[in-house]
């Protein structure tokens, strides 16, 4: 049984707000400890008209929170040399040409290869909105190619703060990432155990307990180095989480969120009993950490349908901007770029959920602007405090957080000189009709034909990892470390075919997509994951699994 992908663009939810993330206030106060800094030394100085470079490097801090501290210097270094790079670029377009049809070109174009880098490396919220926004306002900064070392200095000098902010918790709690990443798993797993409903209530549990359990396994491969007591302990926790998914039915719900809850503070972890000393399965992630990475290269191909989407969108919202005389053009291409989700459906959401918030936050940029026009020192507090709204309230849903980034990026362009606050407004909700419509039509116009081929190699992946698996069951007495680390191998693979086929049932004008294959490849991959825990001696070999995760149906 096959069937088309659906052609519903959904309101209902669109707006609806979920719970804010259990760390909102460290992003939230990591990005006021990164920007406001800088921008407190340059008010000093009388130059404020430079903030627009240091924050370049400042924003960098919204990034990496749920990471792995050893892991999280990488990305933010990364980060910081991929905002820099291409603020540099920037910069030298805008000391090259005034025209702003090339302008918006040249901006559309890096903003297709900052969303399909962000996407393909998996970098995490806020994902490529930051460095397009940054890049894009940059271009038509007025430069000349002198100013460019000076504007390029700040902004690294400001993105090395911004890397000791993101690495400054680490002093306190060295491994508070992956004890999150863990306790998030086990109250997954034990919201799972403890489900009852219908089977698509069955279903949602089961494939949120082993996305958890497979993002915590990553958090803890992603750290590297040699295990330390400490990780070895999590990972131990891991395990039972993984019994829990397996067996539901005979799993206590109530010794997990137990677990989770000492892992949110500062105590030791604790030290759960296993059926069987998992030592020796254990090994499996050692071998896991030695194992050779796609290189992002690789990665990129995938994207290219929506990278294509990314361009055209852009290019086509900063040319219509511009038709209409609109001064600030890269607010349209910014809007564009801000929409793209993984497919047309999601892609819909977002563009609702950003013209309701953009509308929202012209209405308080409107009632904060007097205040802010008191004083300089008055206009930098009030974009610290909007910055501190936007990470606070973007987890609840999109357009909340909007609402404060919005004022925020109207009071930035206050910081060279005051302006005109009604033709502010008129150009930002211009800009924002633009870009949202012309941006969704070029998402309905450049259709994503490799949803349903990257569907079948996700199938195919899923199908080659049980198989292994089960491979591994028929021996007599197969190593543990090879079966862990089959078992994580085929927990990922079915995570990325749900994700996967998610993303293609909501893709538009596509062929038939293969849901009966995916459901009983699914079925047959938790029975196997099942199976295997229970191989492992994780659940009695004679206990009755009851209601196991391949019960996923009627």
């Amino acid at each position: 049984m096959s069937s088309a992908a659906p052609h519903r663009l959904p309101l209902a939810g669109v707006l609806r707000l979920g719970r804010p993330s259990d760390i909102w206030f460290k992003p939230a106060l990591s990005v006021v400890a990164s920007v406001a800094p800088p921008n407190l030394i340059l008010l000093a100085l009388g130059r404020l008209d430079l903030a627009m470079y240091t924050m370049a490097g400042s924003l960098c801090a919204l990034y990496g929170h749920n990471r792995p501290y050893a892991a999280r210097a990488r990305t933010l270094a990364r980060v910081v040399l991929g905002m820099v790079g291409g603020l540099a670029l920037a910069l030298l377009a805008a000391s090259f040409t005034s025209d702003a049809v090339v302008l918006v070109t040249v901006g559309a174009l890096m903003a297709a290869a900052q969303k399909t880098v962000c996407d393909a490396s998996r970098v995490g919220p806020p994902g490529n909105v930051v460095p397009t926004f940054i890049s894009s306002a940059s271009l038509f900064a007025p430069q000349t190619l002198g100013q460019v070392p000076g504007h390029i200095a700040l902004a690294l000098a400001a993105g090395a703060w911004a890397w000791l902010v993101g690495m400054a918790p680490g002093l306190l709690r060295p491994h508070g990432p992956e004890r999150r990443a863990t306790a998030q798993a086990l109250n997954a797993a034990a919201g799972y155990a403890g489900s009852h409903g219908t089977a698509d209530d069955h279903d949602r549990a089961r494939a949120a307990s082993a996305a958890a359990v497979h993002a915590a396994w990553q958090s803890l491969l992603a750290g590297g180095g040699r295990p330390d007591p400490t990780r070895r302990a999590l990972e131990q926790l891991l395990v039972r989480a993984e019994a829990a998914l397996a067996a539901p039915a005979g799993t206590d719900p109530a010794p997990l969120r137990a677990w989770a809850r000492e892992l949110r503070g500062t105590g030791r972890i604790p030290r759960v009993p296993n059926p069987r000393d998992p030592a020796g399965e254990l090994l499996g992630v050692d071998a896991e950490l030695a194992a050779p990475r796609r290189p992002l290269r690789q990665r990129l191909g995938p994207f290219a349908p929506l990278a294509t989407r990314t361009a055209i969108g852009c290019a086509l919202a900063g040319y219509a901007s511009l038709a209409l005389g609109v001064g600030r053009p890269y607010w349209a291409l910014v809007t564009a770029a801000s929409l793209y989700q993984a497919n047309v459906a999601l892609t819909w959401s977002r563009g609702v959920q950003r013209v309701v918030g953009n509308l929202a936050g012209v209405l308080l940029f409107a009632a904060l602007v007097p205040v802010a026009h008191l004083h300089p020192a008055v206009l930098v507090l009030c974009c610290a405090a909007l910055n501190f709204g936007a990470e606070a309230l973007m987890g609840r849903n999109y357009w909340l957080g909007s609402v404060c980034v919005t004022p925020m990026a109207l009071l930035v362009t206050e910081f060279a000189r005051t302006q005109d606050p009604g033709r502010l407004i008129t150009e930002r909700v211009a800009d924002t009709f633009v870009g949202a419509l012309v941006g969704f039509a070029a998402a309905l116009a450049v259709t994503n034909r490799r949803a349903g081929d990257r569907l079948e190699r996700a199938l195919a992946t899923a199908e080659r990892a049980r198989e292994d698996a089960a491979r591994l069951l028929a021996e007599p007495r197969p190593a543990p470390a090879a079966l862990g680390s089959a078992r994580r191998s085929l927990t990922a693979a079915l995570v990325d075919l749900r994700a996967t086929a998610d993303a293609a049932s909501g893709e538009w004008w596509q062929r038939a997509l293969p849901e009966e294959r995916v459901v009983l490849t699914e079925q047959a991959g938790h029975r196997t994951l099942a199976a295997t825990v229970r191989r492992q001696g994780l659940v009695p070999q004679d206990h009755d699994p009851g209601r196991t995760t391949e019960d996923i149906r009627p």
